[in-house]
């Protein structure tokens, strides 16, 4: 019953986000990013944290948050406070080189946590490891677009929106639930929705403000998708397009309903159960610190939030196998 009542919950959520996405697609992204997202990150650290990381030695885990901090490196040293630092020929250098490593990081993480799944010996997932990082450096040097793949879609749209599905379907096939799989359908035509929908493309230039456009825009995925459809440097032709509005209403849409199904299963889960009174005044204060930051200074908030965002998104990779791992078991049952 709660967790017919929690699918019912989600199905209302889609359709809100989606609404809501379409009203105001710049300024619901920002909003959700600064937040529903801090708290998100917070309260799901922990919550992996007491579930041991879905991994069977937790020891192996401190390699994720040592390819977290790596790539961060470059983003944090932007702060004005380390502005002297990089002026430096050594930091220049070392931030070039982390930058154009930074794919072989993430899809390290993620080859090396399917083998955390699968293997025991400390011998064979040290194998595992070097093995992970020669094909990851292999795939992104020889396999087309794995920049995008990797670098561009697996932290952003793969993260919040195809391993949201993923959750969702595992959790309907667990319940058996109708109102799970409608979930389940429900979110994946919410793309084709949005970009059959007809829109009216002056509803978006009033509604939403220059600086506001602008903020969303500065973010790195979002970027790279209009720079790339626009062809241009300058990215705000494309980004007040037709197209560009749809595909800014598909990414407020994502993150806005990841951040919400998370704390939707809130009783399904029982992530809150963790969560002592001290440690919930030491996250809510965080959590408060974070959300004034990005009211005072966006762009700095952003930078502050990055190791924290990116760290969450590596922790879940065991999760996120472990995931697909049981919907393959569950369509294809060993017999």
């Amino acid at each position: 019953m709660k967790t017919k009542i929690i699918d019912n919950l989600n199905i209302g959520l889609i359709v809100l986000s989606l609404l809501l996405a379409f009203k105001l697609p710049f300024a619901l992204f920002l909003f959700s990013y600064a937040v529903l997202g801090p708290i998100h990150y917070l309260t799901e650290i922990n919550w992996l944290k007491q579930k041991n990381y879905f991994v069977k030695e937790r020891k192996w885990v401190w390699l994720f948050v040592f390819l977290a901090a790596l790539i961060s490196i470059p983003v944090i040293l932007n702060l004005p406070l380390f502005a002297k630092l990089n002026e430096q020929t050594f930091f220049k250098n070392a931030t070039l080189l982390i930058n154009g490593l930074t794919d072989v990081f993430l899809l390290t993480a993620l080859f090396f946590a399917i083998g955390l799944i699968y293997l025991k010996k400390w011998q064979h997932i040290l194998l595992f490891l070097i093995v992970s990082v020669v094909v990851a450096k292999l795939v992104t040097k020889y396999i087309l677009f794995s920049y995008v793949l990797v670098g561009i879609f697996l932290p952003t749209i793969v993260h919040v929106y195809v391993f949201t599905l993923l959750f969702m379907l595992m959790g309907a096939l667990n319940s058996k639930n109708t109102a799970g799989f409608v979930g389940v359908i429900l979110l994946l035509l919410c793309p084709l929705v949005i970009y059959l929908f007809p829109i009216n493309l002056a509803n978006y230039v009033l509604l939403e403000s220059k600086e506001v456009i602008a903020t969303a825009g500065n973010f790195r995925f979002i970027q790279y998708i209009t720079q790339t459809f626009n062809g241009l440097q300058n990215s705000n032709t494309f980004q007040l397009s037709v197209f560009g509005i749809k595909i800014q209403i598909f990414i407020a849409f994502c993150y806005t309903y990841h951040y919400l199904n998370w704390f939707s299963k809130t009783q399904v889960i029982g992530w809150h159960k963790s969560i002592s009174k001290l440690k919930f005044a030491l996250l809510l204060l965080i959590w408060l610190s974070l959300v004034f930051l990005f009211w005072y200074n966006y762009e700095t908030a952003y930078l502050v939030l990055f190791f924290l965002a990116l760290l969450h998104i590596i922790l879940e990779f065991p999760l996120n196998v472990t995931c697909i791992k049981e919907i393959v078991l569950k369509l294809y049952p060993k017999k």
